[in-house]
């Protein structure tokens, strides 16, 4: 699996004019299944995430994880993260799971965060999103199961 985390004081996620996920102090999680990933990896993949020290502690230092802080996450599905750019002007997207894998291991992460105590709102899969965010540092994390 792909994400890519963004700590953020504030973060939503739009749908047909609602929003539908909304957080304030957090990480959003952008979140793409491959096709070799299973259950196993989406588990693999929130427990990282959830011990990353992204948070500053009292010295200012990034020392804190997020379920230290007491933050939440908002997690969309994005199956860019997968894009191949090798090749020509267009990006192909051949390397992302198949939607009903992918919407599988997206709802399994979802629960994997969410066993771990951290609050969860969440995009909609497969749904044209608008997503709108304060990026805080910034601080913008790339992670991938397959090269940790």
């Amino acid at each position: 699996m792909r994400a890519l985390l963004q700590r953020v004081t504030d973060a939503s996620v739009t749908v047909d004019g609602q929003i539908i996920g909304q957080i304030e102090h957090g990480l959003l999680i952008f979140v793409c299944a491959m096709p070799d990933d299973t259950q196993a990896t989406a588990q693999t993949l929130a427990q990282k995430i959830a011990k990353l020290r992204l948070f500053k502690d009292e010295a200012g230092k990034m020392n804190r994880s997020l379920a230290d802080t007491g933050g939440s996450a908002l997690i969309v599905s994005q199956f860019t993260l997968a894009a191949d750019t090798s090749r020509g002007t267009r990006p192909g997207f051949s390397r992302a799971a198949k939607p009903d894998q992918a919407k599988m291991l997206y709802q399994d992460f979802i629960v994997c965060i969410e066993a771990l105590g951290i609050p969860v709102q969440t995009g909609a899969f497969g749904a044209d999103m608008s997503v709108a965010l304060t990026n805080d540092g910034p601080v913008t994390l790339w992670l991938d199961t397959e090269n940790p």
